[in-house]
């Protein structure tokens, strides 16, 4: 019960949020209680584990820190290189600007830190708490597609893709994983990557 209240709650604020004008410092603390919301969701579900990795002497004690690190990289690189194709499509590319408007009118070093907040928060829900709470055969799809859904009152459908996509690598790694580490690096990487590289390759692009 926790999880659905928590998924709707957090859907809610997640699309209430990105649609503040950019440069509205209202911004700040509605992404600040987007992150909260997840969190004590995630709290409140039951207990959460890190999780483990298999190291380069073939233990399985590691903590899924560099290959979280690989993966935020191949997945950062694949979509800068859509985003040079997003630059040149009108339509597309305004909701991106759009979302980019926060940092631009806003404070960078803020939104970076609530970035990655949201990102740590984010995986600790899903990843974490709902992941938990489904059957193991279904975790990766169901989790996903909740992932997504939740990223629908946006109105931004490039996000929505972008959070499907995120989705799938962050389930499969909580599946080999067994737990949120590995996930939450990925994703902080990952989000930290588009908000400060983003604006320099849709310049290219267009």
């Amino acid at each position: 019960m926790a999880v659905v209240v928590t998924l709707l709650a957090g859907a809610a604020v997640m699309g209430w949020a990105l649609r503040i004008e950019p440069g509205d410092r209202l911004f700040y603390p509605a992404t600040l209680l987007l992150a909260a919301v997840w969190i004590l969701g995630a709290l409140v579900s039951g207990p959460l584990h890190r999780g483990r990795a298999h190291t380069r002497s073939g233990g399985a004690d590691g903590r899924a820190v560099v290959q979280a690190l690989a993966l935020a990289t191949l997945l950062l690189a694949v979509f800068l290189l859509g985003a040079l194709v997003v630059a040149r499509i009108p339509a597309l590319r305004a909701g991106v600007e759009e979302l980019l408007d926060h940092a631009r009118f806003g404070a960078l070093g803020i939104v970076l830190v609530i970035t990655i907040l949201n990102g740590i928060a984010e995986e600790v829900f899903f990843r974490g708490a709902l992941f938990a709470a489904l059957p193991p055969r279904h975790a990766v799809p169901v989790s996903l597609l909740a992932y997504a859904l939740a990223v629908v009152p946006t109105g931004t459908p490039l996000l929505v893709l972008a959070a499907a996509a995120l989705g799938l690598v962050t389930g499969l790694q909580r599946r080999v994983t067994g737990g949120v580490l590995g996930p939450i690096v990925t994703h902080v990487c990952w989000s930290s990557g588009m908000l400060l590289l983003l604006p320099l390759v849709l310049s290219l692009g267009g």
